[in-house]
């Protein structure tokens, strides 16, 4: 859920190789530690040990599993505390949000605990012969990740819990600047009992990983990043022919239709584009208002965004932290400015603050048209684009306008037609009704278009990387 690139990790001396993965307080923009990085060597043991493990585990009952992931479940609770600050202090989020990404993972592990064994059930069929068929869910082998730092717990749970409960073994690329959340969530998973290897954290570089893909003993690859990461992951998996399930970056249009109660719509609309310092992919982006309410709606979204207070994310008093990386900070800053130059306005915010660590102000951008960043393409923290439509359709019209497909929402008192039109016309993976929300356990989590393939949660995510054997026995 994020636009995390696959620029390679700098270093001040440009002929020597990295050796440290380094993480830095994105309130203060001071180094809080640093990684010793894994050997080519190291990180093929890895492979080797995860498939060892893999082997072993494949043959675990499914109800053992279970058992194993409603203990992880209990010890990212008990552990709760520690890993909330420590994900602050390295991407910025407010504490109370780390909170409530905790409790999402706690709930995906427990869903998963009570769902997974009926999900992956032998299921009989007879054969259109008379002959006896047997359908069973059987491991592919060790699934690599390539995650983002925006959710750093969530973006692991979510692929990881589904995998060892479909019988896989897990590896783990995290972002740089997330590497000690990383590390954390494998001693959780230790302390829960999960059996060695099969959760492994790579500390390695953009070419190792490449090594990674190409190992014979992966069997499948998912990455959750921009649209960018997601063609290149793309093109290295398929040409080692393995199996991917790619979340990208969106542009989520959220329709504010004649009939919306514009209040309700506003206090949303604002969660839905500051919610994590706005550095969620499935967020409220692009606000698509038809004129009728426009006006209202404008005077009252302004307001609402100009009142947030931006500051030290472990201060409860505030509304949003830092963006998590000065390089993300300016990229944001960069697309305001050219979509300003190409004929928008800034109704609030828009001016990079001073003083120490990666702060930007919630920013309405109006006037926005075709052709700016703030039309085109994700912005990747708390800027919003406000658009005019001349009635619902047109408002739809607009929403669609746009080759990402990963959320959405549509604000309207008549909920039978918003789920009409989210059901028959929104193009995109999820809609939101008279809301916003980030995940649920029980409904599955992906985009269409450039915004990627596959499903997660709600047991979709389950079956992305197993084998559906087909077991015949057929009558002569």
């Amino acid at each position: 859920m994020s636009t995390e690139t696959l620029d390679k990790p700098k270093n001040n001396n440009s002929d020597s190789k990295q050796e440290f993965l380094k993480t830095i307080n994105p309130a203060t923009g001071k180094e809080l530690n640093q990684y010793e990085m894994m050997s080519d060597d190291e990180a093929k043991e890895a492979v080797e040990a995860s498939h060892k493990a893999f082997s072993k585990w494949r043959h675990v009952s499914l109800d053992k599993r279970a058992e194993h992931i409603k203990k992880i479940g209990k010890s990212f609770k008990k552990n709760k505390d520690k890993l909330v600050k420590l994900m602050t202090a390295e991407m910025g989020k407010m504490l109370s949000q780390g909170e409530q990404e905790i409790d999402l993972c706690v709930a995906i592990c427990d869903y998963t605990a009570e769902n997974g064994p009926k999900e992956l059930q032998d299921v009989n069929r007879t054969l259109p012969d008379g002959g006896k068929g047997l359908i069973t869910y059987s491991p592919l082998g060790v699934i690599y990740g390539i995650q983002p730092w925006n959710f750093p717990t969530y973006q692991v749970v979510r692929y990881t819990i589904a995998n060892l409960m479909a019988g896989n073994s897990v590896l783990l690329k995290h972002a740089e600047n997330v590497t000690g959340s990383a590390l954390l969530i494998k001693e959780i998973l230790d302390e829960a009992g999960l059996p060695e290897n099969l959760f492994t954290v790579l500390r390695i570089s953009h070419d190792q990983s490449d090594a990674i893909i190409d190992n014979d003993h992966v069997q499948g690859v998912t990455l959750t990043g921009s649209g960018t990461a997601g063609k290149i992951i793309g093109e290295k998996a398929g040409k080692a022919l393995k199996k991917m399930v790619l979340e990208l970056g969106s542009n989520d249009a959220y329709l504010v239709l004649e009939d919306a109660d514009v209040d309700t719509a506003v206090k949303w609309c604002i969660q839905g584009r500051t919610y994590n310092n706005g550095e969620t992919c499935v967020a409220a982006k692009r606000f698509v208002v038809t004129e009728k309410v426009y006006d209202e709606f404008k005077e009252k979204f302004v307001a609402g965004m100009s009142a947030l207070k931006v500051g030290d994310p472990t201060d409860d008093s505030n509304d949003m932290g830092p963006m998590a990386r000065k390089d993300l900070r300016e990229k944001l800053h960069e697309q305001v400015e050219e979509s300003v130059e190409k004929g928008a306005e800034i109704l609030c915010g828009g001016k990079l603050p001073e003083g120490e660590g990666y702060f930007y102000p919630a920013t309405i951008l109006g006037n926005v048209t075709p052709g700016q960043p703030a039309y085109d393409d994700e912005l990747f923290g708390p800027v919003a684009s406000l658009i005019k439509a001349k009635d619902d359709e047109d408002a739809m019209r607009i929403a669609n306008d746009s080759r990402f497909g990963l959320g959405g929402g549509i604000f309207s008192n008549d909920e039978k037609k918003a789920f009409e039109l989210a059901k028959n016309h929104f193009d995109t993976g999820m809609v939101f009704i008279n809301s916003f929300g980030v995940a649920q356990p029980n409904m599955p989590f992906g985009g269409v278009k450039n915004s990627g393939y596959g499903r997660e949660h709600g047991g979709f995510g389950l079956k992305e990387f197993i084998n559906e054997k087909a077991i015949m026995s057929l009558e002569g």
